[in-house]
This record gives C-alpha cells, sequence and structure tokens, in this order.
C-alpha cells in the first residue's frame, strides 16, 4: 500500500471537515445524494467520452497504481548491469548469453539480447528508445484520464449548484426555508472543487511521478547497455550510472542474480 496517497486524502478530507465543524457547521449538512449524482456521474461521463474503451478498461489499473507501492528494481539494476560489463570485460560478450536466461526484466533481456546478437549500437539505442517512448505514451492514458476528470469536476459541481438554484427560485412559496435551501445548492460546487483537488489531480500527480521514475531507471538500463556494447570500462560504467541513481548505493555488493523490475505497465 502507498501510505502517502492514503495519508493525503485523509489528512485533505480531514482538514476540510475540521475547520467546517471549527466554524459551526455540521456535517450532516455536508451530505446530500443529489449532488454526488450530478458531480460524480457527470465528471465519470465527460472522461469517459474522450477515452476508448479498451483504455478505460484499465481504471482499475490505474487506481491499483497509484494506492499500492512498485518497485522499479533501480539498484539492482545498477548491480545486474555492473556485473554483465564486467564479466564482458574478462569474457567477452557471448559469455553473457547464459546469464540473460536468469534476467526477468523485458527491457534488459531485450537489450542485451541485442548487444550479444551484435546489433549496430546505433540501432540498439533506437529500438530500446521506441520502447521507452511507447511505455510514456502508454502511461499518459491514464495521467490524462485523472487530469481530465479534475478539470471537469468543478465545472459539474457549478451545474449541479445552478440547477439547486433554479429549483430553490421556482419554489419560493416558502420564505423561511429559502437560506437552507440555497446552502443546500452550493454542496455541489464544493463536492466538485473538492474531487478535483484532493482525488483527481492529485491521483494524476502519483501517476506521472511514477512513470518518471520507471522512465528513469529505463534510462538508465539503456545507457549502461550502450556502455557494455562499446566496451567501457566497468568502472566508467559504474560513474555514468550512479548519475541516474542520483546517490551513492548504500554497498557495493557483489552480483546476486539477475533482477526482476516491478513496471508500472499501466
Amino acid at each position: 500500500m502507498d501510505i502517502t496517497t492514503i495519508l493525503g486524502l485523509v489528512l485533505g478530507f480531514f482538514g476540510i471537515l475540521f475547520g467546517f465543524v471549527l466554524e459551526g457547521g455540521h456535517l450532516g449538512s455536508l451530505f446530500a445524494v443529489s449532488p454526488i449524482f450530478i458531480v460524480v456521474f457527470g465528471t465519470l461521463g465527460a472522461t469517459v467520452i474522450g477515452i476508448p474503451l479498451d483504455e478505460l478498461k484499465k481504471l482499475p489499473k490505474w487506481l491499483k497504481i497509484a494506492f499500492m507501492n512498485q518497485s522499479f528494481g533501480v539498484e539492482k539494476a545498477y548491480f545486474t548491469l555492473v556485473h554483465f560489463s564486467e564479466k564482458a570485460r574478462q569474457e567477452g560478450l557471448l559469455s553473457l548469453e547464459q546469464e540473460l536466461e536468469t534476467v526477468d526484466d523485458k527491457f534488459t533481456k531485450q537489450g542485451m539480447q541485442l548487444v550479444i546478437d551484435g546489433t549496430d549500437p546505433e540501432i540498439t539505442r533506437s529500438i530500446l528508445e521506441s520502447n521507452i517512448a511507447v511505455l510514456e505514451n502508454r502511461h499518459k492514458v491514464g495521467i490524462t484520464f485523472f487530469e481530465s476528470a479534475g478539470g471537469y469536476s468543478p465545472t459539474l459541481g457549478i451545474i449541479g449548484t445552478v440547477m439547486g438554484l433554479v429549483h430553490v427560485l421556482g419554489n419560493l412559496t416558502d420564505p423561511d426555508s429559502l437560506s437552507g435551501s440555497i446552502a443546500a445548492a452550493f454542496i455541489a460546487t464544493l463536492y466538485g472543487v473538492c474531487l478535483a483537488n484532493l482525488v483527481y489531480l492529485p491521483i494524476a500527480a502519483k501517476l506521472k511521478i511514477k512513470n518518471q521514475m520507471e522512465v528513469q531507471t529505463m534510462e538508465m538500463i539503456l545507457d549502461g547497455i550502450i556502455s557494455i556494447q562499446s566496451g567501457e570500462n566497468p568502472a566508467i560504467l559504474k560513474e555514468k550510472l550512479k548519475t541516474h541513481l542520483g546517490y551513492m548505493p548504500e554497498k557495493e555488493t557483489k552480483f546476486e542474480g539477475a533482477f526482476e523490475a516491478s513496471e508500472v505497465n499501466y
């Protein structure tokens, strides 16, 4: 479970509700069925219009990504590439073919297989960069879905408020209940703004960050593979990979088996 997503939602809603109570409000007045239908289903409908059905089926997966932790195997990728570099330096690139059978990460396996097969370095780079671009484009669909929902939600809230006011102004026979009816009409706007800024847009931001993390791991792997193919010294390879890590690995451990990257893959 990604604790920051849960913590953020709890803190956000707690802050709003607690602040409302401090101002003397009653929590029961914030809950109304009709605004929920207008805002939630209206936003969902508007967002669904802009996305193909095949992509919409991935909605549960997008939510899972936002609420669950993912490991991108960046440090294991570092040690795997260093090991491959040292072995290739000592025994040649063909010696890596047997090692490759233990690699579960498809991106690393594909890149190293191209190297072992003697593919031109530029072609190897082009193929791997295309894979990264395809992954980014696939991820953008989920990000765009929640960003769109964040844009539509406040507007649907305003529509709900206008509808409520129309209903109020059409029933002015009871002036005593007028203030309460107007207040209830604005609940839809509250829902629309809150859902946009506490749910939809934060989830889009979380998906965007996780996309960047996975892409950074793949770019590190790409640089490592090209360096191995060009026969660079393992010491130089280490320094290159550390620039991608952004930090010094806690310890220089020996290779303990190829890694399995946990891709976001949404």
